[in-house]
């Protein structure tokens, strides 16, 4: 946001600027303390709902960022606690493709925005946090129709319950895009693009309160591990049960949320790659109509990067978990101690595995958005000229984020929703704990596990280092070209 406020309003005055770069730092600052103050009413009640427990403290914090965000926004922007917030703080440029094509930026004057318009564009980034909390909570809770449908499903065999993970996940990403869609529309015919910029601002701001939700499962992850290995009794392991579904509900809400934001954000970065361009490169015309077939080029080659990158997520997870399974064996059979309990096993031989595995799995993976980027750009500009290089950058950074959004948000619902299946099985639906049912589960868990936490995760920053290498390819650019 403050990248976006210093390339597309630096003539609105020092003074007016250095307000604005300002206010997207005491937003995050007044609802870090919201986020604090929320922890508080994270109280489970007579009805032992616990995820109605973690619900108390993240709406008690969205409440109380209202009011926040209100004060801190007059504040900034008129020097007053509450002041007049209809005087118009900034006006935009009309198009940044029409700067790129040689206009004058000081001579546009396009949507004015007052501190009115861009508080009123903060509570729809609120609105939207949410509504993408209660959509991702209904495809993975065990109390709605997507999960039970998976486990209904189970009873008929392990490929129906397949079949219906992947319906299911996706389902998942209709509601969502919705709503960033919506979103999107509503912000910008407030106040523009910064409009947008500041409504991602204000979702991103209740991080605090997210994090801990986000952290929250695999805490009871781990403790359901703990006192299944320490042989604890049936009822501990049902309670920490109970807290793993609910956490696995929150962990992809979180995800949910995080994709959220960059989508939001889509529009922000395109506005601020061309503001570059114009910035940088202002003798290089650039068109970005759909006719320019190397526009359509740059976004199929934008979409194509979060199914690679989640190709090469689940396969390095395949690999590594093929590698423990052969360890485990191995184990087995050297010390049939293991099995009749008299030895322990090599735990810390298994991790070693399974770290060294991690690390080197992820090497081409974590290549491929740093060098997808300048590959495209060296490319097209070698065959077509720096012109429909330019082009052909900017359309894949709006295609990767596009696709990032469905590829993403399927695989954490998904995978969620598979997870949750199971454990709805294990409370006693559907047969209970080894019936054909909960076979089948397991299968499906199996295949969510990598879902929702390996490659849906992981798309999510893959979008992002996307974006910054091709606005530092810019600034390389220029610096080289100067």
């Amino acid at each position: 946001t403050m990248v976006s406020i210093a390339l597309l309003l630096s003539s609105v005055g020092a003074e007016a600027l250095m307000r604005l770069m300002t206010l997207p730092l005491l937003v995050g600052g007044v609802c870090i303390i919201t986020s604090i103050i929320g922890t508080y009413f994270v109280r489970l009640g007579g009805s032992q709902n616990i995820m109605g427990a973690l619900y108390k403290g993240f709406w008690t914090t969205a409440v109380l960022s209202i009011p926040a965000i209100y004060v801190a926004t007059s504040y900034t922007l008129t020097g007053q606690f509450l002041g007049d917030m209809n005087v118009v703080v900034g006006a935009l440029p009309i198009d940044p493709t029409a700067v790129i094509a040689g206009g004058d930026i000081a001579a546009l004057t396009g949507k004015e925005f007052t501190g009115m318009s861009l508080f009123l564009c903060m509570m729809i980034g609120l609105a939207v946090t949410g509504l993408l909390v209660w959509i991702t909570e209904y495809y993975t809770g065990t109390n709605y129709r997507p999960v039970k449908s998976i486990a209904k499903a189970s009873e008929t065999g392990h490929g129906t319950n397949v079949i219906q993970g992947l319906a299911i996940s996706l389902e998942s990403t209709a509601l969502p895009t919705l709503v960033i869609v919506v979103a999107v529309i509503a912000s910008f015919q407030i106040a523009g693009i910064i409009g947008v910029a500041f409504a991602a601002t204000s979702l991103l701001a209740l991080a605090g309160m997210v994090v801990a939700l986000d952290a929250y499962g695999p805490v009871t992850d781990n403790a359901g591990g703990i006192a299944e290995m320490a042989g604890l009794p049936d009822d501990v392991r049902h309670r920490t049960d109970a807290l793993d579904a609910v956490g696995n509900t929150t962990k992809a809400v979180t995800k949910g949320y995080a994709i959220g934001s960059a989508a939001l954000a889509a529009l922000v970065l395109f506005g601020a790659y061309t503001t570059d361009l114009q910035e940088f490169f202002p003798d290089v015309p650039v068109d970005f109509r759909l006719s320019n077939p190397y526009i359509i080029v740059g976004l199929l080659l934008g979409a194509l990067l979060p199914y690679l990158f989640g190709a090469f997520g689940m396969t390095a997870v395949g690999r590594a978990a093929g590698s423990v399974v052969e360890d485990v064996r191995a184990q087995f059979r050297d010390n049939p101690g293991i099995m009749e309990g008299t030895s322990r096993p090599n735990y810390a031989r298994t991790v070693d595995i399974v770290t060294k595995a991690a690390i080197k799995e992820m090497i081409i993976p974590s290549l491929l958005p740093v060098l997808s980027p300048i590959a495209v750009y060296f490319i097209i500009t070698a065959v077509a000229g720096q012109s429909e290089g330019f082009a052909a950058l900017g359309a894949m950074l709006l295609g990767v984020i596009v696709s990032g959004l469905f590829v993403a948000i399927s695989m954490t619902s998904g995978g969620g929703a598979w997870d949750n299946a199971k454990k709805y099985i294990e409370d006693g639906n559907h047969g209970g704990k080894g019936s054909e049912a909960h076979k089948a589960a397991v299968t499906g868990d199996t295949v969510g596990d990598p879902y929702k936490d390996t490659a849906g995760p992981a798309v999510n920053p893959m979008i992002k280092i996307t974006n910054i290498v091709a606005l530092l390819l810019l600034a390389a650019l220029a610096g080289h070209v100067v």
